[in-house]
């Protein structure tokens, strides 16, 4: 089968961190994706779920409480305090 080079942009810090995994893990980059690539042909989809991280009605909830100043505990200047408190 011909083969074809494909170029691709990506942060360098992210570039060399990818390229020490494939190293550690037997790999080239070129190998990894190929791998991703024929298994998205394969499955026809992208391998892996892609999902915005959506915090769930308890932690908008905490997440308000902060914002507006409710519901938070007094400031602790030791570990050996906040376990008094907490066993309290």
């Amino acid at each position: 089968m011909a083969q074809t080079n494909v170029n691709i942009r990506m942060d360098e810090n992210l570039k060399q961190q990818f390229d020490h995994l494939c190293n550690e893990l037997g790999l080239t980059m070129s190998t990894a994706f190929n791998v991703f690539a024929k298994t998205m042909v394969r499955q026809q989809r992208i391998p892996f779920e892609i999902a915005l991280d959506i915090p769930n009605a308890e932690t908008l909830a905490a997440m308000e409480d902060v914002n507006n100043g409710r519901n938070l505990s007094r400031p602790f200047h030791s570990v050996a305090e906040l376990m008094e408190d907490l066993n309290a």
